[in-house]
């Protein structure tokens, strides 16, 4: 699962990306300084993995990983080709989710591409562009899908939606702050519109700001990813560079220092995995503890076939526990099952975020 990291030039995406992979991709105080996208793999922080490591000293640990892409700032006129536009907007439709890094921070020594930092004249540019290259895809839609209504009058329903839709990113508003049902949204996911696409809005404030998590900038952020239904996540992006040099203990006391139990990045990982709507199971044992990623509303027999096609196939059935049951156990498999805790659970059963999984299947 891949998430693009967008935003104007110089609001600090690059700086974000650096941080969150260490992968090194340039960061420059000019803009375009990203062409192609830099993708970097990164660990999604899981303390239930880390506590289970420790209690059955397992030999190995492997944490879930989401993808970041760092995507070419966008400028006013993306849509239409403005400094490189359509290759970038190529590069957002390729990826699952946005993250959208809005500068909330004064820094006379980095330039802003429009000259005054203004949280919601920035969205409102991004979302723009997204949405005036959906109206593009839209457009085509509704044209190709009017001609077909002649021959099958059952398409009426979705000539209905899509001119809906239409209207409403007419107005500037993106298709993911409308009201749909189960139905009519997959149909729209269907056409890989830009902007229905979920996103989380960062807002990149400066260090003075980092422990309090609030400025003015910010709240006008929140209160405008309100009227979508989107998340917002404070970081400051100067701080989590340096962050991201130290090793863990140096970390826990930087962090410490700043009145912060959690680095601004661990939120956004966390928050861009349920983003994607992606929970972990766990399996755990001396030999190895490990976190899996599924799709919410996961049955088991398909969260056993993560481990392995065969036991997917020769499924019988699951034994369970939550992780905070477990916990309440002291860890102790033992415990659990003389509390009546441990649960022996069949096809049907819809996987929970932190279930402890053990599969049994036939060969």
């Amino acid at each position: 699962m891949k998430l693009g990291i967008v935003g104007l030039p110089n609001v600090g995406k690059s700086t974000l990306f650096n941080a969150i992979t260490k992968a090194g991709a340039e960061a420059a105080n000019y803009p375009f300084c990203t062409i192609e996208p830099n993708v970097g793999v990164v660990t999604v922080p899981d303390e239930r993995v880390t506590n289970l490591t420790n209690i059955y000293s397992s030999k190995k640990t492997i944490y879930t990983t989401i993808e970041f892409c760092d995507i070419a700032g966008l400028v006013k006129g993306a849509s239409k080709g403005e400094g490189l536009g359509n290759k970038f907007l190529g590069h957002i439709r390729e990826v699952e989710a946005i993250v959208h890094v809005v500068r909330a921070f004064e820094d006379t020594n980095v330039v802003h591409v429009d000259g005054v930092i203004d949280p919601l004249s920035d969205i409102e540019t991004i979302n723009t562009e997204l949405i005036l290259s959906d109206m593009e895809v839209l457009d085509r839609r509704i044209a190709k899908t009017t001609k077909n209504l002649k021959g099958d009058k059952s398409l009426q329903k979705e000539l209905d939606l899509l001119n809906r839709v239409s209207a409403f990113l007419g107005e500037g508003k993106s298709a993911r702050a409308m009201d749909l049902d189960d139905d009519e949204a997959a149909f729209i996911g269907s056409l890989d519109l830009l902007s229905f696409k979920p996103i989380i809005y960062v807002a990149n404030v400066s260090e003075d700001d980092a422990a309090t998590e609030d400025n003015e900038r910010v709240q006008k952020i929140r209160e405008f990813a309100a009227t979508e239904g989107s998340q917002v996540v404070v970081v400051c992006a100067k701080i989590e560079s340096e962050l991201s040099e130290l090793d863990e203990e140096e970390k826990m006391m930087f962090l410490e220092e700043l009145g912060v139990s959690e680095s601004g990045l661990d939120k956004l990982i966390k928050a861009s995995y349920a983003l994607l709507d992606l929970i972990s199971f766990i399996t755990t044992g001396e030999d190895e503890t490990r976190a899996w990623t599924i799709r919410r509303g996961t049955k088991a027999p398909q969260a056993a076939g993560k481990i392995h096609t065969d036991f997917e196939k020769g499924f019988i059935r699951a034994e369970t526990i939550a992780y905070d049951k477990l916990m309440e156990c002291e860890g102790k498999l033992s415990i659990a099952k003389e509390k009546g805790l441990l649960r022996s659970e069949g096809k049907e059963y819809v996987v929970q975020d932190g279930d402890i999984m053990h599969f049994l299947f036939n060969v």
